[in-house]
């Protein structure tokens, strides 16, 4: 449907609110006008995946969001360099004393307070942007310390790290949905809204398969190149495969010519919207007359006028 026609209100606002009520989950507010939900029975959680930040400090990452750097900090302690010196995994992690460089407290870069100016931050004279102390840089595997493995950007520590196959394979879904050129240790808050969106893709596909999950999203293809969309629509379909459900909110036709069921709003937006125009597979909802999104589809979709 077109913009303002009620989608986000629906997915969002009801759908959402009013699953997470009935699960008894806290903070989810409470859900817009409705008759009556059904098929509750079907799923056993609901998961909104929307583009808010994956995390509010710095110190968080990409690799650590999906499980990933918690691997490579176990990897690094087993090493013979890190067990002859006594290392254990908390001396690879920039947040804890001991194995972090003190100076910059890890954060490889240090605050300098400006009086009539915004603070500036410059790299850590100490451990030139390292976040580590030398005696932890001194550790290697295969020919690179921690911080280097940091730098990397997450297709490169898949292939550094193909031999050990618990920590590929959260690297390879960071890749399957189009972020492997991240720099591996790259701040959470400087990720943006699609890019967060995707990260949390990532960790729920590499989550072992148990519960029949309802995902939702919000417009995620938004700022994707054509390229990236397609990969995106494999990921969502591993998720489907997976005996998962999907609910997308989306104006992209490559997405809507995809989907199993099509459910479009409108006619209009704002107070010409709220109301259902056409349900259906996408070729019924092509061919519905009053649907705005009609004429698109039907051309994405190759049919006669």
């Amino acid at each position: 449907g077109p913009s303002g026609s009620g989608k986000s209100t629906l997915v969002d606002d009801v759908l959402f609110r009013a699953i997470a009520r009935s699960y008894g989950a806290e903070g989810a507010g409470t859900p817009g006008a409705h008759e009556e939900l059904q098929g509750l029975e079907q799923i056993d959680k609901v998961i909104n995946i929307d583009q808010t930040p994956i995390g509010g400090t710095p110190r968080s990452n990409p690799c650590s969001y999906v499980g990933a750097f918690d691997i490579i900090r176990e990897l690094f302690a087993s090493l013979p360099e890190a067990k002859l010196r006594g290392f254990r995994p908390g001396r690879f992690s920039f947040n804890m004393k001991g194995g972090r460089c003190e100076a910059c407290q890890g954060m490889g870069s240090r605050c300098v307070p400006m009086h009539f100016l915004p603070d500036v931050w410059v790299t850590c004279e100490t451990c030139n942007g390292a976040r580590y102390n030398p005696e932890t840089l001194a550790v290697r595997y295969r020919g690179r310390n921690i911080a280097e493995v940091l730098q990397m950007t997450v297709a490169q520590a898949r292939e550094l790290f193909a031999a050990i196959p618990r920590l590929a394979r959260r690297l390879q879904v960071l890749c399957d949905v189009g972020l492997g050129y991240l720099p591996m240790g790259q701040s959470a808050p400087t990720l943006s809204g699609g890019e967060a969106q995707r990260v949390k893709l990532a960790r729920e596909l590499a989550r072992p398969v148990r519960d029949h999950t309802l995902y939702l999203l919000d417009e995620p293809t938004t700022g994707l190149h054509v390229a990236d969309v397609k990969q995106l629509l494999a990921v969502l379909s591993r998720l489907v495969d997976n005996g998962h459900s999907v609910v997308i909110i989306e104006h992209n036709l490559d997405v809507i010519k995809s989907a199993d069921y099509v459910i479009d709003l409108g006619p209009g937006g704002g107070d010409r919207g709220g109301e259902l125009v056409a349900a259906g597979r996408p070729e019924e909802v092509a061919a519905c007359r009053r649907s705005a999104t009609a004429p698109y589809l039907k051309a994405a979709l190759g049919l006669p006028d």
